[in-house]
C-alpha cells in the first residue's frame, strides 16, 4: 500500500504542470474538493492542493519548451545528482540536471528509456506529500509502456524495486513494491502494457468514494472520460480521465476485503 512513510524509491510526491494553473486548480477542486495554497512569492506561481489541510499534489505552469499538460510523479532518492546519472547512464534522458528547490529538497526531471516522464525528490525541508491511500488523495501509480519487462529491469536497478506478476484481466501486469518490508503491504503501483494510442507514461490513481459520481463531476467540469467506470475483479471500481487540459489521471474505489 502506498504510504507516507517514505522509503528509497517511494512515491513521495506528483505535481501538474498546466498551461493554466487557476483554471486547473478550480476543476480539481470541483472534482476532488481540493483546495490550492500558494507556496510563496518566490515560487513563480507553484502552490499546493490540499484536501482537510493535508497536501496531497503540487499544481505550477508548464516551464518545459514544448511540454504538454500533465502529471509528473517523484520517487524518493538519497541523492539526485547520483540518480539522474545512474538512469541516464541506464538509457534515460535527464530533462533537467538536478537543482535545488528553496531549501525543499533536490530534485531531476527524466525520461526514461521507453519514453515515460518521471523525476526524482532527495527530500529536503519538504519530505512529500502528506496524505496518501485514502478518498481524494494518491493510491497508486502506474506505468504504461511497450515492454513491461524492460521497464521492470530498469526501476529495479535504479531503485530496488521488487516485482511480482499479477493476473489481470486479458494483460500482464506486474506489481511493483519498494525494496523494503512485506511484498505485498510495500506495494504501490504496477507496470502495464501501453495501449494503442498514449505515449508512455506514468499515471496517477487518486481514491474516490463513488467513481461514477465523481467521473460525472469530470464531465461536468468540462473534462474528459477516457475510460469510462468498471469493475475490476478483486481490485475495485476504476476510470481514467483527463482534466480540460489534457492531463490524464485515474480514480479508483478498491475492492473491500470478503
Amino acid at each position: 500500500m502506498l504510504t507516507t512513510e517514505f522509503v528509497t524509491g517511494s512515491p513521495n510526491w506528483l505535481d501538474l504542470g498546466s498551461p493554466e494553473p487557476g483554471a486547473a486548480a478550480a476543476f480539481y477542486a470541483a472534482v476532488f474538493g481540493w483546495q490550492f495554497q500558494s507556496a510563496g512569492p518566490d515560487a513563480g506561481g507553484y502552490g499546493f492542493l490540499q484536501v482537510e489541510g493535508k497536501t496531497v499534489a503540487g499544481l505550477g505552469q508548464l516551464t518545459e519548451e514544448g511540454a504538454s499538460s500533465a502529471w509528473t510523479v517523484y520517487f524518493r532518492t538519497p541523492d539526485a545528482d547520483a540518480a539522474a546519472k545512474a538512469a541516464e547512464q541506464a538509457g534515460a534522458t535527464i530533462r533537467t540536471d538536478a537543482f535545488d528547490v528553496m531549501g525543499a529538497g533536490r530534485m531531476a526531471n527524466l525520461t526514461d528509456p521507453q519514453g515515460a516522464q518521471y523525476a526524482v525528490w532527495q527530500p529536503g525541508d519538504f519530505v512529500g506529500f502528506e496524505l496518501a491511500s485514502a478518498p481524494n488523495a494518491l493510491g497508486w501509480v502506474e506505468l504504461h509502456v511497450a515492454d513491461p519487462a524492460a521497464a521492470a529491469a530498469f526501476y529495479s536497478a535504479q531503485f530496488g524495486w521488487r516485482t511480482a506478476q499479477s493476473d489481470m484481466p486479458d494483460m500482464p501486469y506486474t506489481i511493483l513494491s519498494t525494496s523494503e518490508g512485506d511484498l505485498d503491504a510495500t506495494s504501490f503501483g504496477g507496470i502495464m502494457p501501453l495501449m494503442e494510442g498514449p505515449s508512455p507514461h506514468w499515471l496517477p490513481y487518486f481514491g474516490v468514494e463513488d467513481v461514477d459520481d465523481r467521473a460525472a463531476a469530470v464531465t461536468s467540469a468540462s473534462g474528459s472520460i477516457i475510460v469510462p467506470p468498471m469493475d475490476i475483479p478483486s481490485v475495485g471500481r476504476f476510470a481514467i480521465l483527463a482534466d480540460p487540459f489534457g492531463a490524464q489521471f485515474a480514480m479508483l474505489k478498491p475492492e473491500l476485503p470478503a
